[in-house]
């Protein structure tokens, strides 16, 4: 755990209570993110693993909240402790984009889907790993900005390699993209594991309007 370097990370708020997810408001933050243990919900991971799960939708929170129950209900069959931790993630996200509409995908991968350093565009993104490896972020000390506008190569972007932070399975990290206002969006991918076969269980909710400016 890279607990005693990741606190200077300026780029970065990152603790062990949800709160700490407010933080990505702050200009000087791009991402959050909030540590935490998922033992609880281990043995319905387990299960849901066990088949295919592909759930995308879009609209209000109270639509998408509606949809997800109805998903669980009638095709993944258990996971009562997993859906509401799912609606928690979706409610707090709204607290804090303080938008009412998202699109929210929650799908087991097995291929890199963003292999190469990148940012996104949109304002906010949540993400949390369930089951798998989590997200690769950068520390903004050590991105290349002139190899990263040139699309150069992943070696190229990253200036040093021991640095690269990733996410722990159960954390929930908040993204900050390039439509946020004054952004300066993190520059972030998949972890790889089509090469060795993994899986990963993931949650990702955007927001689909852009904040007032």
């Amino acid at each position: 755990m890279h607990h005693t370097s990741v606190e200077t990370f300026s780029n970065a708020a990152i603790g062990q209570d949800p709160i700490v997810l407010r933080d990505i408001q702050k200009q000087s933050k791009n991402i959050a993110v909030y540590q935490r243990d998922l033992s609880l919900l281990q043995e319905e991971l387990t299960q849901t693993m066990a088949k295919p799960i592909e759930f995308k939708t879009s609209g209000l929170d109270s639509e998408i909240l509606s949809a997800l129950q109805e998903y669980f209900e009638t095709y993944v069959g258990h996971g009562t402790g997993l859906l509401k931790d799912i609606s928690e993630q979706l409610i707090l996200f709204k607290q804090i984009s303080g938008v009412k509409s998202f699109r929210l995908l929650f799908t087991t991968v097995n291929n890199n889907m963003c292999r190469r350093y990148h940012t996104d565009l949109n304002s906010l993104r949540l993400l949390c790993t369930y089951v798998g490896q989590g997200t690769l972020w950068l520390p903004d000390e050590i991105v290349n900005h002139k190899a990263f506008i040139k699309q150069g190569n992943n070696e190229q972007i990253v200036k040093d390699e021991s640095l690269v932070q990733q996410a722990r399975t159960g954390d929930v990290i908040i993204l900050k993209g390039a439509l946020y206002p004054d952004a300066n969006p993190i520059v972030h991918r998949s972890p790889t594991i089509e090469e060795n076969g993994e899986k990963r269980l993931l949650l990702r909710i955007d927001t689909n309007e852009s904040l007032s400016f």
